[in-house]
């Protein structure tokens, strides 16, 4: 698992061999949030609206450190 940062209380994450399309979790400790990476649109669950705010500021800064942990854990998916 890549656990890229840590945001109020929601963790960045990457699994590995996990599916597309190309996206990240932030789990919180009591939401879970799917994030595609392209877009930054939450594809599955939500999450608080200030933290919700805060992750999808923090992945727009990020993005290509999403991107590098996405194709180091998922090599058969790669993103750009």
């Amino acid at each position: 698992m890549g656990r890229l940062a840590t945001i109020r209380k929601a963790v960045i994450t990457v699994y590995a061999n996990d599916h597309l399309p190309p996206h990240f979790h932030a789990i919180t400790p009591d939401n879970e949030a799917l994030n595609e990476i392209a877009t930054l649109t939450i594809l599955r669950g939500d999450l608080r609206p200030a933290t919700r705010r805060t992750v999808l500021e923090w992945a727009a800064a990020n993005r290509q450190a999403l991107v590098s942990e996405w194709n180091r854990l998922n090599p058969r998916f790669p993103t750009e």
